[in-house]
């Protein structure tokens, strides 16, 4: 769930016009981006998916004009590390500033744009999400509007691209406007009757019947009939996963691998090399040209496009703010708020942006805890794809354990990092959006932007690491290596001693520490042992870096080495247990 966020600071070229995009979380913001700059950003519907910024040119500006993307905030005194990106970005010398406000919720929305009016800055104000609000019977008097914010006020529905055309030509045309500018260290001053007052003013709302959708998110937010709710979700989103990730494996992708690509790829190389150590790196057990295509495409991409498919429908619906609230009670037992579901559900599609995404909590002890756990016990989808590759087709209870596994080590695993690390949580504050029927245009592109990042990311580190594989195999310093991996891997886990190059590539990419085993003739036990292993193992290099940058090397270290002894604890233990009770 990268979302290719720039750090601070923003580089401009001479004369380039700056123009930054603010708003609270979850007004669209990210959508006008897209629009306005061609520029792909992933959008979600949840406050804390912006956490350091974009920047692209505006469309039709012919390089004169930059967009910033600033993360969502409340207001211009920062509670958490986005909002102070956000007030670090107002500090530059900017020409203007284009402000989202929802329809939906003016009045929150408007102790932001009273901040920024008072600035002295050029603003112009995108009214967005003005049909939601029309369902809701909200019509909004926009002269008045303007007129009470001395600034100019568009109607827009960034999601069809209504009014996006008036908003660049407005911006365009106050941008040449010069005003004096005051400091971000004027005085503040409290805009809460003021909004009101404005509200009052230009908001008139017919009273109508809820809707269903209005219903249904209600429903959603309360223990009956929210955990049913939330119960079904599981439940179709793992149908959709797993059951549509093995049906595209065995219609389309295991036949062109077994009948076409491989008996190809063996033919080519048989041309020209003979039987031998290069042939059995290129098309042997772990040969690169069929690993290559095996691993990353023919079995784990159907589970990643799919899960991919699942996620940005409940982001996009606004159903996971829902689903924090609901959990705000569980979660709080672990040291952390409700509005922490969304990194963790964030870590199932990649562990990264899950621990990038924490900068929105509220306190340091809540940003630990979730990193912890997210690398501890949460397998990213690739790893998620490799887990149903390896047990699915043998043991659909042997699958659902492991996430068990997962869900019970987060629990208890919390509980004592709640004990551990030291600070408070603060009382939940999160955006609860309107529940919508997604838009199919921008689910497609979600689709496409998300695959296309994982071959990226995933391809090279895993052809290096099927690249180890068959180099320790073929000359054979894996067997060598055998009596140093025999306590811990045969005695301790019960796996056999050619598992051991699971562990080693599991450092590379997560995914690695599990399709390894798929060459292997393992039992049950084995298998879910080893599933365990790999879930609970030391987290792959580009986690170790990112939990290096968010919180310094001696928290990263201390992490992956609590993961590294956790996994074989765990692991050890639950195959010294089913073993002894099986001699029994």
């Amino acid at each position: 769930m990268d979302c290719h966020h720039e750090e601070i600071k923003p580089s401009f070229q001479d004369g380039q016009q700056k123009f930054l995009l603010m708003g609270n979380p979850n007004v669209g913001k990210s959508v006008i981006f897209s629009r306005l700059t061609g520029k792909q950003v992933l959008t979600a519907n949840y406050a804390g998916t912006t956490v350091s910024f974009a920047s692209g040119e505006m469309i039709g500006s012919k390089g004169k004009g930059m967009l910033i993307d600033v993360p969502g905030t409340y207001s211009l005194q920062a509670s958490s590390q986005a909002e102070e990106v956000a007030i670090t970005l107002l500090k530059e010398d900017v020409d203007a500033i284009i402000c989202v406000l929802d329809a939906t919720n003016l009045e929150r929305n408007l102790l932001l744009a009273l901040d920024l009016v008072k600035l002295k800055t050029p603003v112009v104000f995108a009214l967005n999400l003005i049909d939601i609000a029309e369902r809701k019977g909200i019509t909004i008097d926009i002269h008045k509007l303007e007129a009470l914010l001395e600034a100019p006020v568009i109607p827009t529905i960034a999601i069809r691209n209504v009014g996006l055309n008036k908003l660049v030509s407005t911006c365009n045309k106050i941008a040449r406007m010069t005003s004096e500018k005051k400091t971000l260290e004027e005085e503040s001053i409290d805009h809460v009757k003021k909004a009101r007052d404005i509200v009052t003013a230009v908001e008139t709302v017919e009273d109508r019947s809820p809707t269903f959708f209005d219903k249904l998110g209600d429903w959603a937010m309360v223990p009956f009939p929210g955990i049913p709710i939330a119960l079904v979700m599981l439940i179709l989103s793992l149908a959709v996963v797993v059951g549509g990730g093995k049906g595209l494996r065995a219609i389309i992708f295991l036949p062109f691998l077994n009948d076409v690509y491989t008996p190809f790829m063996t033919w080519v190389v048989s041309h020209f090399v003979t039987e031998g150590v290069i042939y059995g790196l290129l098309v042997g057990e772990f040969g690169v040209l069929i690993k290559a295509f095996e691993w990353p495409i023919a079995l784990i991409l159907p589970y990643v496009f799919l899960f991919y498919i699942v996620l940005s429908i409940l982001e996009d619906s606004g159903y996971l703010p829902r689903l924090g609230v609901l959990m705000d009670g569980l979660l709080r037992k672990i040291g952390v708020q409700g509005n922490t579901i969304i990194p963790f559900i964030m870590g199932y599609g990649c562990a990264v942006p899950a621990i990038i995404g924490t900068r929105a909590a509220t306190t340091k002890k809540e940003r630990l805890v979730v990193a912890t756990l997210v690398t501890l016990a949460i397998p990213c989808t690739a790893q998620t794809g490799a887990f149903i590759a390896l047990l699915g087709d043998h043991s659909m209870i042997l699958l659902i354990l492991v996430f068990l596994v997962s869900f019970v080590v987060i629990f208890i695993g919390g509980l004592i990092l709640n004990k551990i690390i030291k600070g408070k949580v603060d009382p939940i504050l999160i955006e609860v959006p309107n529940l919508l029927v997604p838009n199919g245009r921008t689910l497609l592109k979600k689709f496409g932007y998300r695959t296309k990042h994982f071959m990226i990311e995933a391809e090279i580190p895993m052809i290096i690491g099927i690249l180890i594989a068959a180099v320790a195999i073929e000359t054979g310093l894996l067997s060598s290596t055998g009596e140093y991996v025999k306590p811990i891997v045969v005695d301790w886990l019960g796996l056999p001693e050619e598992a051991s190059i699971a562990l080693v590539l599991g450092i590379i990419r997560r995914e690695l520490g599990v399709l390894p085993l798929l060459q292997l003739d393992l039992s049950l036990l084995q298998m879910f042992v080893g599933s365990v292993v790999a879930l609970l193992y030391l987290p792959c290099m580009s986690v170790f870096a990112v939990l290096m940058k968010e919180f310094r090397l001696k928290v990263a270290l201390l992490i992956t080495l609590s993961t590294i002894v956790f996994a074989f604890l765990i692991g050890g233990i639950i195959n010294q247990t089913v073993t002894f009770l099986l001699n029994l």
